[in-house]
């Protein structure tokens, strides 16, 4: 992805009768004009024929022709500013510092950073060199990137002048080299290491020689040949303490491309920043950090293969111990190439970590997924400054959007892989040891955790019909509650819970539901948590079981986890939010709790089967058990049918 300029616009200006007007028809005709104008017409150079293929404009500026106020117009749209003098005219050479350099800063700032070209024409009409008279002006002026001597009556480096102009434009010296320290800025610096940790795969701290071809390849699209890698090996040991070792060391690298610049191969080390998304300011450029893409209404953002494949990659090279889990050192190596760490301490309380509390390989990809689910644009810009980019041409392959969730129910099936599931509940009823649950951390665990870092969010992996589905849980805000419109109320599932042992609690249970979910689409659950101890009888007009039986909703699912955690309700939650289209039936019979009078029934026809060994026996307690299914089966298939009274 190329931040290249679209176009550069080159302003010639200078006293009079140095032959600023000549050098553009000089460049143009490729002959020397015996009679000039005052000023030369704007003149637009196609791209298929400049030497760094972009469209190339050439402005003259006559103080004869024009006004001061329309050179300061002129200087402030100009890519580079050829100040032309003549080298047989001493006064024009003095007036580069006692006028032109001066006017420049005082129009366009003393830190403007539009480069400068020192152009000395008539070289012709002498034999002395005006060179060294120069140097001591590009040292004292910094945005002078170069000085060309040339003619325009006989051609001599007028398409040098040029060249250079362009080059100035689309390869500045500036922000990547410091002249007087002799050395790369600390911006070109900075860059450039993160660039030398993306492209170090293994983490070793060193590029060996596949990881410099394949960076060859990546940047300049041919590999290096063998024998010029050992040279440049060569170069760089020859100069610098510990710049290769085996491989060529950070040090090393950043010595290369010191040494591309003071040799002003400037596009050598400006292909390496743009392929990895640098402006002209080392800024990652918007449109590699976030390219655009459409989420429709009703649509989702899921991680692709690609790209969970790069960060299981990029896990392995920063879990340096290799023991499946990243502790605080690792991780913010990881993150290394990254402005800032984008994951606070709530992460620990949001995915699965050791006892330690080290993000495991499985809590890192979901807090991955989890990120991408809520904020993919901070995905997609993540990714890129992690570097997926150098690998896939795009952050965007690594981003899959879901189809609409009309088209699922319509179609009867969905393709997603996670799931989001609102929890709500009033105060105290066991919200917090509910969602941590799902990370399979039990009451006592969560007794011991910083209220402070907790999440309102867990995500984890849990089995629907054989199949790892991301679930996601998020505790709704109380007051969020009673303010939430159909857009913040998107989910795949709603989690309504209660406590077994506070008699107010149900009835806020039942007040969301009879408010956001009894006319719309999304599957409901009712918990009772806190399940270890007795039910008290709930201060509503239904109890839990009848509300909802008349509302048809599952019936409700008991929840504990002072030791152990019941993790069956999470797979509930994820199975009815993967099948929203058979809330009615299937999810009732998913999850309904089987009469005690047909468990007893089960068992005892189970002990028949089992203690008999004539084969038509076994026959016939078979059918007897496929017969009192199926009439359990209709019995409650016909019971969940009824009508609403």
């Amino acid at each position: 992805m190329s931040s290249y300029k679209r176009d550069v616009r080159i302003l010639l200006v200078g006293d009079e009768k140095v032959g600023k007007t000549s050098l553009i028809l000089s460049l143009v005709s490729e002959e020397f004009a015996e009679e000039v104008p005052a000023r030369a017409e704007e003149i637009t150079i196609p791209a298929d024929v400049t030497p760094e293929h972009v469209p190339t404009c050439i402005v003259d500026y006559s103080a004869q022709d024009q006004e001061e106020i329309v050179l300061q117009e002129e200087l402030r749209k100009a890519s580079v500013i050829c100040i032309v003098y003549s080298v047989v005219d001493e006064d024009s050479i003095q007036r580069l510092t006692s006028y032109w350099l001066p006017y420049l800063r005082y129009t366009l700032g003393d830190d403007h950073r539009t480069p400068v070209i020192l152009v000395g024409n008539k070289v012709d009409l002498t034999d002395i060199q005006t060179l060294e008279s120069i140097l001591p002006i590009m040292n004292d002026f910094g945005e002078v990137e170069t000085c060309v001597e040339c003619s325009a009556r006989t051609l001599k480096n007028i398409s040098e002048v040029f060249y250079y102009a362009q080059k100035a434009v689309l390869h500045p010296t500036a922000p990547v080299y410091n002249p007087d320290e002799k050395e790369l800025t600390p911006q070109a610096k900075k860059a450039l290491t993160r660039i030398f940790r993306i492209c170090d795969l293994d983490n070793d701290n060193v590029l060996s020689d596949e990881e410099i071809n394949l960076f060859q390849m990546k940047c300049f699209n041919s590999p290096l040949h063998p024998q010029a890698l050992e040279d440049v090996k060569s170069i760089v040991r020859k100069n610098v303490t510990d710049g290769v070792n085996d491989g060529i060391t950070l040090k090393g690298f950043l010595f290369l491309h010191t040494l591309f610049i003071q040799k002003g191969r400037h596009e050598t080390t400006w292909s390496v920043l743009r392929k990895f998304g640098y402006d002209d300011n080392l800024q990652l450029t918007t449109e590699y950090l976030s390219p655009k893409l459409f989420v429709g209404l009703g649509s989702t953002t899921e991680l692709t293969a690609e790209g969970y494949q790069f960060l299981v990659r990029l896990f392995d090279k920063y879990d340096e111990d290799r023991d499946g889990f990243l502790s605080p050192t690792e991780l913010q190596n990881l993150f290394s190439t990254c402005p800032i760490m984008p994951w606070g301490p709530d992460v620990n309380n949001t995915v699965c970590t050791n006892a330690d509390g080290w993000i495991s390989l499985n809590g890192y990809l979901a807090q991955w997924t989890l990120t991408t689910l809520l904020d993919m644009n901070r995905a997609i810009e993540y990714l890129a400054y992690l570097g997926f980019n150098y690998q896939q041409e795009s952050q965007l392959t690594a981003i899959h959007v879901t189809r609409d969730k009309k088209i699922d129910l319509e179609k009867r099936q969905t393709g997603r892989n996670v799931f989001r599931c609102h929890v709500m509940g009033a105060k105290s009823v066991g919200k917090t040891a509910f969602l941590q649950g799902l990370l399979q951390r039990n009451l006592r665990y969560v007794a011991t955790l910083n209220r402070q870092n907790l999440s309102n969010f867990t995500i984890n992996t849990v089995q629907v019909y054989g199949q790892d589905k991301y679930l996601m849980l998020h505790e709704v805000d109380l007051v969020m509650c009673e303010m939430l419109t159909p857009t913040e109320l998107d989910c795949d599932v709603a989690c309504l819970v209660y406590d077994v042992t506070n008699p107010q609690s149900f009835e806020f249970c039942a007040r969301m539901y009879l408010k956001h979910f009894i006319d719309c689409k999304i599957p409901t659950l009712i918990v009772a948590s806190k399940a270890e101890y007795p039910e008290v009888r709930q201060d509503y007009e239904l109890t839990p079981a009848q509300f909802c039986s008349r509302f048809k909703l599952p019936p409700p699912q008991r929840f504990t986890c002072i030791d152990k955690v019941n993790h069956d309700v999470y797979i509930k939650l994820a199975t009815m939010a993967a099948y929203p289209n058979l809330k009615r039936l299937v999810h009732m019979l998913l999850v309904h709790q089987r009469p005690l009078w047909l468990e007893e029934r089960l068992r005892h026809i189970k002990g028949l089967f089992q203690s008999s060994p004539n084969t038509y026996l076994q026959v016939g307690i078979g059918l007897a058990v496929a017969a009192a299914l199926g009439f359990a089966i209709y019995k409650f298939v016909h019971t969940s049918s009824t009508p609403r009274r």
